[in-house]
């Protein structure tokens, strides 16, 4: 392994916060170095609401990722717009294909397109949209494990919560296999 700086964003209410969390907290429970920037204030109001993840095997010297993230996971136009300038040449760029129509401008980045929305709508609503993007990028990366994840949401969430480890694990799995 060596350093994954991810940039997950989108519309308040998607998930991004939570995927960003989930991402790191798996990491923890890896023993791999982590950090977590959430970037809140008046973009949860309609705009883009964010957050940086890094996973590593070495010590991480800052949270902040400014132009050389390795993979952005985007839910909406917005952040397409805001954050594609944001990945390294040859990084990832993980679309939401539900509701960005746009191609990104760069040609030196590796771009995929998740219908995420329409996907979730399989496991009973647009709610699980986030963990299918995270099921894509966890198929590209092997940042962390599925199980990692998985346990880390019950640490996230809570007992009350873990009612819904199954239905997350389809969105895992179904992002998974959206990517050939």
């Amino acid at each position: 392994m060596s350093t994954y700086r991810v940039i997950c964003a989108g519309f308040g209410g998607q998930g991004v916060m939570s995927m960003g969390q989930l991402l790191t907290y798996a990491g923890m429970i890896e023993g791999k170095e982590v950090s977590w920037l959430p970037s809140y204030g008046p973009e949860m109001r309609g705009g883009t609401a964010n957050c940086s993840v890094t996973v590593s095997d070495k010590p991480i010297g800052s949270p902040i990722i400014s132009g050389d993230a390795t993979c952005a996971i985007i839910m909406n136009l917005p952040s397409l717009e805001k954050f594609e300038q944001e990945i390294e040449p040859g990084g990832i760029l993980l679309i939401n294909s539900s509701l960005i129509h746009q191609k990104p401008k760069r040609d030196d980045i590796n771009s995929y397109y998740i219908p995420a929305n329409e996907l979730s709508q399989e496991l009973g609503g647009t709610k699980f949209a986030n963990m299918i993007m995270l099921g894509a990028y966890l198929k590209l990366t092997n940042t962390v494990e599925v199980e990692s994840v998985l346990e880390a949401f019950k640490k996230v969430f809570g007992p009350k919560k873990e009612k819904y480890l199954g239905v997350n694990r389809e969105a895992i799995q179904l992002g998974m296999k959206q990517i050939l």
